[in-house]
């Protein structure tokens, strides 16, 4: 508890000189814990101390953790890794925020699922800021150009919620000119939808430019929970690395 507090206020910290540097209002930033390969011990742990919005990569692991933690109503559970047509009704069914929607049939396919369980689904669509040399694909999202109709689609979408754009930043390069890229889209986007107000931007690394940039929204994995073993180690006895 103790090293998840002392986190957990520095990375709070690292939000509001963040915001006042950019000359914002650090209320504006909401901070989004990402607990995946974390128990849901970690996450009681950080509720008990004011935190509220927690993420998962993947809908197995969000479901158990959701329904471990069910004594907890006002928890807000997001999905922040990619989603599979066939487990949109499952992430539906939780209530949870989808940050990773990039292609028409899984708007369809969630559209489907709100509609069926009587519910609007708050989701961003993820954008793909690409990788070395401005490449597509590094980091999953739709292409820049593809990203205003599918906002479009999510806003028609009876029983969808667009709330903004989400993206990651191309790894091994200075994330602000991604940043700026992605403010220049959401800036497109909310001329047709003035709704769609919020960029989820920025992890443990980075957080700091995507905030420069306007994130509203920043992921915050292994700041606040510590380092995960690498995946070609496998799981291990001590699990992940906790910072002390």
């Amino acid at each position: 508890m103790s090293s998840l507090g002392e986190n957990l206020r520095a990375v709070r910290a690292r939000i509001d000189a963040a915001a006042r540097a950019a000359g914002r209002d650090p209320a504006e930033v909401r901070l989004l814990a990402v607990s995946k390969t974390w128990p849901a011990a970690d996450v009681r742990a950080l509720a008990a101390l004011g935190q509220r919005h927690f993420a998962e990569n993947r809908v197995q692991e969000l479901s158990s953790k959701a329904a471990e933690l069910a004594d907890l109503p006002d928890l807000r559970w997001h999905l922040v890794g990619q989603l599979q047509r066939n487990k949109a009704a499952a992430v539906v069914r939780l209530g949870a925020t989808v940050h990773s929607v990039d292609r028409p049939p899984l708007v369809e396919a969630l559209d489907r699922a709100a509609e069926r369980a009587d519910r609007v689904v708050d989701v961003y669509v993820q954008v793909d800021l690409g990788g070395p040399e401005g490449e597509l694909g590094g980091r999953g999202g739709a292409a820049p150009g593809d990203v205003p109709g599918l906002a479009d689609a999510v806003a028609a979408a009876g029983g969808l919620r667009l709330r903004g754009l989400m993206a990651v930043a191309p790894r091994g390069e200075d994330p602000a000119p991604a940043f700026a890229r992605l403010a220049e889209i959401g800036a497109r986007v909310r001329a047709a939808h003035p709704t769609a107000s919020e960029t989820s931007a920025g992890m443990s690394g980075d957080l700091e430019a995507a905030v420069a940039a306007g994130a509203t929204v920043v992921r915050v994995g292994t700041a606040l929970f510590g380092a995960r073993p690498l995946a070609s180690e496998g799981p291990t006895a001590a699990g992940p690395v906790r910072p002390r």
